[in-house]
């Protein structure tokens, strides 16, 4: 299948594996290229430049494909270091960065002189065009349903979707309630020109997280999911647990009165317990609505190979049926 992103990113299918704290290491970002879609590895993950210069060359080792690097900026004083991480991502050869959180204007310049594309993280059609406008490449529309941070509008894909298509010149993605064929095909249908698949990605045999962590997302429904720090209007899309059901309870206690070092015993830190030791209700970790949609643990190249064979039967099959 051809489209634009596929065009844009060299790969041979229009799916994305996005950037996700503590399950985008070089093994997932390795299997998804592979299997012919684009692999990202996660930025912030690694602590320190050069733990992300260390994860750049593990995953050039598993894989001659094209892969990308997510780098969040963050709206906080103390911010990473954020020259030291886009050094470590040129010095490693790396073409494609999804970047996520503030806006990337004052870093573009540097990223496009190294011939590297970006892809920006948008939650509404006005940030969209600003992406746009300040020159990055393609965009991630992440509708309502996505896991993590869905921004503050509520606007879900069928709409959003259409609206980006109807406003942007350069590709884009949809990136939120993608599982398989149907919902490529149905991305398609609304104006993208691929998906950005993270829940799902998550329950695949390569993802390194722990095995609670995959089990539980096979286990949810699409009523799992809760809407956290709505109040601190850092809305926050995550699978419920013991934490969760705590935090939403200060929440209602505390009302518009709520700090983050109210919640921050159920947000901060959480990540390697609950990824890597499989601790379910240690915290609140980002999952998407698109849980109600995954039934198995498949291989990451099962999972791709399935997709794509969903989306060329309906395409074939169902759809020009129709027509006839």
């Amino acid at each position: 299948m051809k489209t634009r992103i596929t065009e844009l990113f060299g790969i041979q299918h229009p799916i994305i594996q996005g950037g996700m704290h503590y399950v985008g290491f070089a093994e997932l970002a390795a299997a998804v290229s592979n299997a012919g879609g684009l692999g990202i590895i996660t930025g912030l993950t690694q602590k320190t430049p050069e733990l992300l210069a260390r994860e750049i060359a593990r995953c050039r080792a598993l894989t001659d494909k094209p892969f990308g690097v997510n780098l969040t900026f963050l709206p906080i004083v103390n911010a990473p270091d954020y020259p030291g991480y886009i050094r470590a991502i040129v010095e490693g050869g790396v073409k494609i960065v999804e970047t996520a959180g503030n806006n990337p204007q004052k870093w573009m310049p540097l990223l496009h002189e190294h011939g590297i594309k970006v892809i920006h993280k948008c939650t509404s059609v006005c940030h969209a065009l600003k992406a746009e406008s300040i020159g990055c490449d393609a965009i991630s529309v992440d509708g309502f349903e996505c896991g993590g941070h869905p921004g503050e509008d509520d606007v879900p894909n069928f709409i959003l979707l259409p609206r980006a298509a109807e406003e942007l010149k350069i590709p884009f993605v949809a990136s939120g309630g993608m599982a398989d064929g149907r919902s490529l095909v149905a991305a398609l249908a609304l104006g993208a020109d691929g998906i950005n698949m993270g829940t799902r990605f998550i329950a695949t045999q390569e993802a390194p997280v722990h095995e609670n962590v995959k089990q539980a997302i096979v286990a949810a429904s699409e009523l799992d999911t809760r809407l956290v720090m709505r109040p601190l209007r850092n809305t926050e899309r995550v699978l419920n647990n013991a934490a969760v059901e705590r935090l939403l309870a200060k929440e209602k206690e505390l009302g518009s009165a709520i700090s983050f070092q109210d919640i921050i015993q159920e947000v901060a830190g959480v990540y390697p317990r609950i990824m890597e030791k499989g601790e379910m209700d240690a915290g609140a970790f980002s999952c998407g609505m698109v849980a109600g949609l995954i039934r198995d643990v498949p291989t990451v190249q099962a999972l791709i190979d399935r997709t794509m064979a969903e989306a060329q039967d309906l395409i074939r099959q169902r759809l020009a049926g129709l027509l006839a």
